[in-house]
């Protein structure tokens, strides 16, 4: 296919470069995208209703700290959970800073006179949010990623920058993420492929559950949850790029040759 459109992060997996190719265009074709989907998450047509349907169910009423994506169509989620008084981590955008999170609660907005609404919005965000450490967090009930494709039974691909995999694996690394936290993402029906069209590989975290504005799926995956980094899979141009990869890799080596010694 050779109209596939070239993102920062194509070239990786071919079928998956199409298949966001698709996706993008016939979200703008179908007038469902809001602004350019192509090249990212994409913003769509019903986010705010799927941000509704996310919020009746228990897991998101019972979950206390919420992880959550810094892209477009996830505004409303963000800006739900902070009205519903949830303790909100959002990742730095392109995990740039050793500190990859930033933590935001409605409590402290307020007490700076900040609004939800700004708040929720990924650049204000991180002005108004406090950047943490993963020792300074709380163990995540709920996590919410992006997508741009998923499918019935779980999987799901992103915009090929492989950030939402390399985020979960160190929130599980450090015991934030359990084996069960649910996964969740919100998307456009036309986001929904067949199982045939998404190839998970081992180091893909698969979603629990997807939301859309009409429908709510439990996937029951039967996809291996990832247990931790898999440092085989992680790419040169991420350990250059992501400050954090580098300081937790010299932290894994210096622990293992205490174990060893």
């Amino acid at each position: 296919m050779s109209n596939t459109i070239k993102t920062n992060w194509s070239g990786y997996h071919p079928d998956k470069d199409n298949l966001r190719t698709e996706i993008w265009s016939l979200l703008k074709e179908q007038g469902a995208a809001i602004g350019d989907p192509f090249g990212h998450i994409p913003n769509f047509v019903g986010a705010q209703q799927a941000a509704e349907q996310l919020a009746a169910l228990p897991i998101w009423q019972q979950a206390k700290a919420i992880k959550c994506n810094p892209d477009s169509p996830q505004i409303p989620v963000r800006l739900r959970a902070l009205q519903e008084g949830k303790r909100l981590y959002m990742a730095v955008p392109r995990l740039t800073s050793t500190r990859c999170f930033v933590e935001l609660t409605a409590e402290d907005l307020q007490q700076r006179n900040i609004l939800l609404e700004d708040a929720a919005i990924a650049n204000k965000a991180l002005t108004y949010g406090r950047l943490v450490t993963f020792d300074q967090m709380q163990p995540i009930d709920l996590v919410m990623v992006g997508c741009v494709a998923v499918t019935r039974n779980g999987g799901r691909t992103g915009k090929g920058a492989g950030f939402a995999d390399l985020e979960l694996a160190m929130l599980y690394e450090f015991g934030l993420v359990q084996p069960d936290t649910p996964i969740v993402t919100t998307v456009h029906p036309l986001q929904i492929v067949e199982q045939k069209c998404l190839p998970m590989q081992s180091h893909d975290w698969a979603l629990n559950w997807v939301v859309t504005s009409e429908e709510i799926i439990e996937t029951k995956t039967i996809y291996p949850r990832p247990l931790g980094l898999d440092w085989d899979s992680i790419r040169s141009e991420q350990y250059q790029k992501i400050p954090i990869l580098r300081k937790l890799k010299e932290q894994f080596a210096k622990q293992q040759a205490l174990d060893e010694s």
